[in-house]
C-alpha cells in the first residue's frame, strides 16, 4: 500500500525538541560573542523560535534584534556567517546531520504591536465597554427613593 504524504498541522515532539536545542545553542553563541562580526557584536539579538523540518535537515531560525533596529544589516551579517554557525551548531547539537540553516525576521512582535494599537483606538474601546443594562438603571432609581 503506498504511503500517502499528509501535511502535518503541528510539529512533532522531536522537531520541537531539536528546534529548542538549536535555539539555545545559537542564543548562547550570540550572547557570548562567539560570532566575530562587527554588526552582530553591536546588537543584542533575540532568537524566539527555531522551526525544524520533519527530517531535521533544515532549521528556520526566527530572530529579532533588540528594538527591531537594523534588522536587515543583522540578517545580512548572519547570512555571511552561516557556514561558521552551521559548523558550530553541528558540534553543539548531537544530530546525524548538521541542519541547513536559514534566517527569518520574527514578525510576531510587529503583529502584536499592530493589534495593541488597534485595541487602543476609540472605536474598539467603545465596543469593549460594557453596555448599561436595564437592571442597573432600575437599581439606581430605587436608591433615589
Amino acid at each position: 500500500m503506498p504511503r500517502r504524504h499528509q501535511r502535518e498541522t503541528s510539529p512533532s515532539q522531536r522537531q520541537l525538541r531539536v528546534g529548542e536545542l538549536v535555539r539555545h545553542a545559537l542564543a548562547e553563541m550570540l550572547a557570548r560573542g562567539e560570532v566575530h562580526d562587527a554588526v552582530i557584536e553591536d546588537h543584542l539579538i533575540t532568537v524566539p523560535e527555531v522551526r525544524m523540518t520533519a527530517d531535521l535537515r533544515l532549521a528556520t531560525i526566527y530572530l529579532m534584534p533588540l528594538g527591531g533596529r537594523d534588522a536587515q544589516p543583522v540578517l545580512a551579517a548572519l547570512e555571511r556567517n552561516k557556514r561558521f554557525l552551521r559548523g558550530e551548531l553541528a558540534h553543539r547539537v548531537n544530530l546525524k546531520f548538521a541542519p541547513e540553516i536559514r534566517f527569518r525576521l520574527d514578525e510576531r512582535f510587529d503583529e502584536a504591536e499592530r493589534i495593541e494599537k488597534l485595541l487602543r483606538t476609540p472605536e474598539v474601546r467603545r465596543d469593549l465597554q460594557p453596555e448599561p443594562t436595564d437592571e442597573t438603571s432600575s437599581d439606581d432609581e430605587d436608591d433615589e427613593s
